[in-house]
């Protein structure tokens, strides 16, 4: 059965690039019936804050990725532990103890001669004796995973076929000097004992596929597909990563952006596909394709989303809406109309609310000097309010024999005098919504 896996780490809020693979899981995984898994990846007990675990739940339910499951990885640290011992047995595990000035020097000295940066595996020379004269000297050292320097292939689901040269791969650091696990072996144990078939994330994770797959070789696991998506930019091409921070869901949500404008915009973004408008979730699914999309950078505005927010808005029926124009106090007699009146012409749903009080306290009306008698003869032919559908025709009608204008010198002034707006809704419409016409005088 075709299982997928999100495992965000609780240290912050979801962003958008978070979304991107959680997003390709989990149409993986329903497009093949499977299960997806929420992983959370809390092993770092410093940074992770249970706080951001229910903010991921939160943002993720309100897009509809329901999960089948959540796991959490510090709960499974015994698992992490025993893979450990089974690396060591086999001779893959060793600890180091160099210093992160050590390293960097190694890694200055290794580019000055032209060679890769990757570490020289000095550990491996050490005596017992060594490792306990610097445990006592340094405490504690990391331990890494001794790669077997051989090339690494795996036919990647958007990236191709990939071949890495292990030689040219530093052995990775699984565990910590304090004893933290790190990302790497905690993911390969959950992959293979979850029995996760389908890894898709950023194309960041290629050379960490790579050395993943050695180590699930290791354990006697079996390597699952792996997907690669090319790395979100801004529309200009320049780097996300300092401003993500802005892109939080959460942050989305608040300025108004629909679940399903972010959903349609990103499973089409980057793909070969056209982005369209999706309301249901069976229609995202149906029309998801791994295969389409590219490894090339991919452009990321999010003005993109507002445009699409006002095309999902527009899909509504009132009674999708009922209850949030209650809520801005629009009599129940108006409401339906309300709502037919102002669905083509609101961005967000937030717009709502300024349409309402324009229509229900008036507008300050826009008036230029060449039509302000114009406009004070035209309000004193205007009947009083309540206004029905035939209202605004019967007025120009009668506006225009009293005063010769016609066509565009009739109605313009006559618009932007009760709206305040040189477009928006038929006046038709508007009149019957209008509570108040501050352009009387």
């Amino acid at each position: 059965m075709t299982t997928t896996r999100f495992a965000p780490s609780p240290t912050g809020y979801i962003h958008i690039g978070n979304l991107r693979t959680a997003l390709f899981n989990w149409l993986i995984a329903r497009k093949a019936g499977g299960t997806f898994i929420l992983r959370i990846d809390d092993t770092d007990p410093e940074r992770s804050k249970e706080e951001y675990v229910e903010a991921i739940k939160q943002d993720l339910d309100w897009l509809g990725l329901h999960w089948d499951r959540v796991e959490r990885q510090s709960e499974r640290l015994d698992r992490y532990e025993e893979a450990a011992r089974t690396l060591r047995d086999k001779g893959r595990f060793y600890e180091a103890f160099e210093t992160p000035t050590e390293l960097d020097l190694k890694r200055k000295k290794q580019l000055n001669m032209g060679k890769p940066p990757v570490y020289d595996r000095a550990a491996l020379a050490l005596s017992e004796e060594e490792k306990a004269k610097l445990r006592a000297e340094r405490g504690a050292g990391v331990w890494r995973f001794k790669l077997r320097q051989e090339r690494i292939e795996w036919a990647d689901g958007i990236l191709g076929d990939i071949s890495i040269d292990a030689a040219s791969v530093s052995d990775p650091v699984l565990i910590r000097a304090d004893g933290q696990m790190l990302y790497t072996l905690a993911s390969v144990v959950d992959d293979t004992e979850m029995g996760v078939t389908h890894v898709v994330r950023g194309s960041d994770h290629v050379t960490n596929t790579a050395t993943q797959i050695q180590i699930i070789e290791a354990l006697g696991g079996t390597s699952p597909s792996f997907a690669h998506h090319s790395l979100l930019t801004g529309p200009k091409g320049e780097a996300l990563s300092k401003r993500l921070g802005t892109l939080s869901l959460r942050d989305l949500r608040a300025a108004g952006v629909e679940p399903f404008a972010l959903l349609s915009l990103m499973a089409r973004l980057g793909s070969s596909d056209p982005v369209e408008i999706r309301t249901d979730m069976d229609a995202l699914i149906e029309g998801f394709d791994l295969s389409k999309f590219g490894s090339a950078p991919t452009k990321f505005d999010e003005r993109d989303l507002y445009p699409l927010t006002a095309r999902y808005l527009q899909t509504l029926d009132f009674a999708d809406v009922a209850g949030e124009i209650a809520a801005l106090g629009v009599p129940n007699a108006l409401a339906q109309r309300f709502w037919a009146v102002t669905r083509e012409n609101i961005t967000t749903k937030a717009d709502l609310k300024g349409w309402w009080e324009m229509f229900r306290d008036g507008a300050e009306p826009m008036i230029a000097e060449e039509d302000r008698a114009f406009v004070a003869e035209a309000m004193a032919l205007l009947p009083e309010a309540p206004f029905d559908g035939e209202t605004w025709g019967k007025w120009t009608a009668e506006v225009k024999t009293a005063t010769g204008r016609k066509g565009r010198g009739l109605f313009m002034p006559l618009r932007k005098a009760l709206t305040g707006m040189e477009r928006g809704p038929e006046m038709a419409d508007v009149m019957p919504l209008l509570q108040v016409v501050k352009a009387r005088g």
